[in-house]
């Protein structure tokens, strides 16, 4: 569990693109003695470097940014933080009441645009209630587990399968993707997967030990199979291993380039630019 600041202050960073709101509710936060707000970040990278960096306690995060939104944010953390060590998490945010009543049940508090006085001061004392007892724990655990199920969902998904209801558990991936020919079936170890792209109606499996099988699968099977936490689609036609890739390369028309461990180099297309920079930077 991270400590306050010696002067029991809660060190706080705000997460908005919009200026203006970030301002407006680092003007509201003032007004808790309590409250410390060490960062101001403008998008969901910037926030990733400071919550590794600056350990803060509390983090107040916009869901819809452009980029990276709050969702993406946590899944990094999902990725790159232990669980004992993830801030307090409330989200802010434009969404209707409706969407948002599935947070309530699943022990996560928000924010709504604009923010409302009263509704923050029950926020607040939320938070430092979670600090100063042992439900912290329980809180994380439950937001670990909640951002587990939503890897590989859009923002759009992700808030109507709150607003329904639909938590199921989550979906385990096999270890090994199965290629069959001529009656027998080849058992690959996932993570010798390199990368993947299609020819034709097949699709390529390229792998470590630098052998390439062939898989009759279509693209969208393929990717239901693997599990995105390791497995990120850049083009219509090609996923790769994320643990993979060595560099990510930017041209000067703003596209980017992934060079693989193996040097192979694979263009990421523009529908997937914003997907891969917040997976790889």
């Amino acid at each position: 569990m991270i400590e306050n600041n010696a002067d029991n202050k809660i060190k706080t960073i705000i997460v908005d693109d919009e200026p203006l709101a970030r301002k407006g509710l680092a003007i509201r936060l003032a007004e808790f003695d309590d409250i410390e707000i060490i960062a101001q970040c403008p998008n969901g990278a910037s926030a990733l470097e400071t919550i590794k960096a600056e350990k803060p306690k509390l983090v107040f995060l916009d869901i819809q940014m452009p980029g990276m939104t709050g969702f993406d944010v946590m899944k990094q953390l999902h990725n790159n933080i232990d669980a004992e060590d993830w801030p307090i998490v409330v989200f802010v945010t434009a969404y209707d009441q409706y969407a948002l009543k599935a947070f309530e049940v699943h022990a996560l508090d928000y924010l709504l645009k604009p923010v409302d006085s009263g509704r923050l001061q029950d926020c607040i004392t939320k938070v430092k209630n979670q600090i100063n007892s042992d439900s912290q724990t329980d809180s994380q655990t439950k937001l670990v587990n909640m951002v587990a199920q939503l890897i590989g969902s859009d923002s759009e998904t992700i808030l109507q399968n709150l607003a329904d209801g639909e938590f199921k558990a989550v979906k385990e991936y096999s270890n090994y993707v199965a290629v069959k020919d001529v009656g027998e079936t080849t058992r690959i170890p996932v993570k010798e997967v390199v990368w993947v792209d299609a020819a034709g109606d097949y699709m390529c499996v390229h792998c470590s030990d630098g052998e390439t099988h062939i898989l009759r699968k279509t693209m969208k099977q393929l990717e239901q199979e693997l599990d995105p936490a390791r497995f990120i689609r850049v083009h219509r036609s090609v996923i790769v291993n994320s643990t993979e890739v060595s560099k990510v390369l930017t041209l000067t028309s703003g596209e980017y380039v992934i060079q693989l461990t193996n040097k192979h180099e694979i263009r990421v297309s523009r529908s997937y630019r914003d997907k891969v920079r917040a997976a790889l930077l």
